[in-house]
């Protein structure tokens, strides 16, 4: 298969632009198209491909991404500089297109190697967990980490590391019950999340989100598996630091004693995410990562869309396949909560200015974006919609109200249960996690050679011809099982993920 040959992609028929494939210089005729590009446009830009009168609207997946601040001719590049933003009604069409998902049979439903846990849940990794419930305790979570490095862990082949769980929340700032509670929320995700064997929870002991009403609002319990420890208590900082250090040494046999089964897939459940995006995110990765958990949904698992002010401007196109009018309302109203009060005087994305980065790649506003990222949830129906870090329960595709800051994201999802993280970038995200590994798709072949190192796959092929959507998508799931058996990611043999435990910092304007 090779259809290089045209330096563009048309998406839609009623698109009135297409996408350029590489760069393509002045003067340059179209196949297909009948334009002539008037300037260079740079590889993931777009192409007027009719005239576009002032205030028409831009299409790109039949989908409205801004409106023409000027007449517009045919071979014009269309960027940030000539598409304007500003909001229009959508029609969010509720339950319009929703169509039952048929699940495979489990027996039909592929299969991983997955750790069973003695509650029945399944874990795609095996950590042991160091918790800080409030900044105060940060640096004694890490230094009983860092105790156990490679050599100390070596007779324990089957635990993938001890890892400090700390952050810059708890105490000395907002202790509302809201902020409190989402925090406390997301800790608790993490006490109960499969891929923990067993976890330490520390705490100074004076600190806002004390230990036992933090216990008491998670329905946590200590116990074999969960250890707590209050710094003031035991005498401080050292003291608390042998403790820890002595508790992980009595976990770390039993933690080791498992081993892998063959488990469904729909004990998988994704947490969706994209960073660093540029014009062929929503082209190739993206959709072909949609293509994938299409593949997933159907055999039972479940993937969470999240990153509510980059759906912003397409979120009719999921509210239009909810399950119910229940479901795609609560969307809707997460969104006007955004728009309406927590952004609200800030210069943040969902008010169109997207991240340099994504300019540079391609992306003119929030609306093109939003149209890109949507795709990774696939086609399947939205089965239900979550506040950040709320235990996900819904099987299918789901969404998640969380921040577009990638680490604060996948936080939540983690929290909510989430057990694999998969994220695509064009520009070169170095993204990873901990518990749950994250898997990175590339967009585009050349960002893909250039940072082989931190990246797990190249959707990128899919833009130079070598593969269809449907293949790739089908590539990725395959890598899904394969790395929720326990084969490590780029980011895991990189080291990285030990830092990204980020809380929603959850903040209203005054």
């Amino acid at each position: 298969m090779n259809i290089a040959i045209n330096p563009v992609i048309r998406l839609d028929e009623n698109d009135n632009v297409v996408v350029a494939r590489t760069n393509i210089p002045t003067g340059t005729k179209i196949p297909n198209e009948n334009i002539t590009t008037l300037s260079e446009v740079p590889s993931g830009y777009k192409i007027a491909t009719k005239t576009i009168h002032k205030g028409e609207p831009i299409l790109k997946y039949n989908t409205v991404i801004g409106f023409a601040n000027i007449d517009l001719v045919p071979g014009t590049m269309l960027h940030s500089h000539n598409i304007e933003f500003h909001e229009y009604q959508r029609d969010y069409a509720y339950c319009r297109d929703y169509r039952p998902l048929e699940v495979l049979q489990e027996a039909e439903q592929a299969v991983f190697q997955g750790i069973v846990r003695q509650d029945g849940q399944v874990a795609t990794r095996n950590y042991i967990g160091i918790l800080a419930i409030s900044n105060c305790a940060a640096t004694v979570v890490h230094k009983i980490a860092d105790y156990f490095n490679e050599e100390r862990l070596a007779p324990y082949p089957n635990i993938d590391g001890v890892v400090p769980l700390s952050h810059d929340q708890g105490c000395g700032g907002d202790s509302t019950p809201g902020p409190m509670a989402v925090l406390r929320r997301t800790l608790g995700g993490y006490v109960r999340h499969p891929n923990f064997a067993a976890m330490v929870v520390v705490g100074l002991g004076c600190e806002r989100n004390q230990m036992q009403e933090f216990l008491e609002a998670e329905k946590l319990a200590p116990g074999p598996k969960l250890r707590t420890f209050i710094m003031q208590e035991l005498g401080g900082t050292r003291k608390t630091i042998e403790a820890g250090i002595a508790a992980v040494r009595e976990l770390l046999p039993e933690a080791d004693n498992i081993k892998r089964e063959p488990i469904s897939a729909g004990h998988i459940t994704v947490g969706l995410q994209c960073g660093g995006s540029d014009g062929f995110s929503g082209l190739s990765a993206n959709p072909a990562l949609g293509v994938a958990m299409d593949i997933l949904t159907r055999n039972g698992g479940t993937a969470v869309l999240s990153e509510t002010s980059e759906i912003y401007g397409v979120e009719q196109t999921l509210t239009c396949r909810a399950v119910s009018r229940e479901v795609g309302e609560k969307l809707v109203e997460q969104m006007r909560w955004w728009k309406e009060e927590y952004c609200v005087g800030r210069d943040m994305q969902i008010n169109g200015k997207v991240s340099p980065g994504n300019n540079k790649g391609g992306l003119a506003n929030v609306f093109e974006k939003s149209l890109g990222g949507v795709k990774k949830a696939g086609s399947s129906p939205l089965m239900a919609v979550y506040d950040y870090a709320e235990p996900i329960k819904q099987k299918g595709v789901v969404f998640m109200d969380t921040t577009g800051y990638d680490p604060a994201s996948a936080t939540g999802q983690i929290a909510g249960g989430a057990n694999m993280i998969l994220f695509t970038t064009g520009r070169g995200s170095c993204f990873g996690s901990v518990p749950a590994p994250t898997m990175k798709l590339a967009t585009n072949t050349p960002m893909y050679e250039h940072m082989k190192e931190d990246m797990d796959m190249n959707c990128g092929i899919v833009i130079d011809g070598e593969a269809t959507i449907q293949e790739m998508g089908q590539k990725i799931f395959e890598q899904l099982l394969r790395t929720a058996s326990g084969e490590k990611t780029k980011s895991e043999e990189l080291g990285v993920g030990w830092v990204e435990f980020v809380p929603w910092r959850l903040t209203l304007m005054g």
